[in-house]
């Protein structure tokens, strides 16, 4: 009973730290809103964490979308070729919706699209991306 009362007393606000990617989100509403307004610097650093284990899809975001996952206006970056290829890894809704959603990805969520982009990957190597291989293929990252 004291404590309940001595914490009701005490309540107050409490300013939210910062990480290397802005600010910690209050609530998971917030942390999508966040998600959603990362600008192309912080979608690269967030890319190149995200794949430092497999640095050519580094280098795939790059040719690709050239990290970019949101556009000013906030949408979700799609293709010039083919307006299904979706956000930072370009991944085509056409071919690889359902199986994004049976797995629970939301390919318009810029870590769920890397995560879908992983298991792509580690299905297929980095065949669905061979069309951007004229701009990937030849550097470092694709002989690692």
């Amino acid at each position: 009973m004291i404590l309940a009362i001595l914490a009701a007393t005490t309540v107050s606000t409490v300013s939210l730290p910062q990480t290397a990617y802005g600010l910690i989100a209050a609530n998971e509403e917030e942390a999508i809103a966040m998600r959603q307004v990362a600008s192309i610097e912080q979608t690269e650093a967030i890319v190149r964490s995200y794949f430092k284990d497999i640095p050519v899809m580094i280098e795939v975001a790059r040719c690709e979308s050239t990290f970019r996952h949101h556009l000013a206006d906030g949408s979700v970056l799609q293709g010039r070729v083919d307006s299904d290829d979706t956000g930072v890894m370009q991944i085509n809704k056409r071919y690889h919706e359902s199986t994004a959603i049976a797995l629970s990805l939301n390919l318009d969520d810029l870590y769920q699209n890397m995560e879908y982009a992983r298991n792509l990957y580690e299905r297929q190597g980095t065949q669905p991306w061979s069309a951007s291989m004229p701009c990937w293929g030849k550097t470092l990252a694709a002989n690692y």
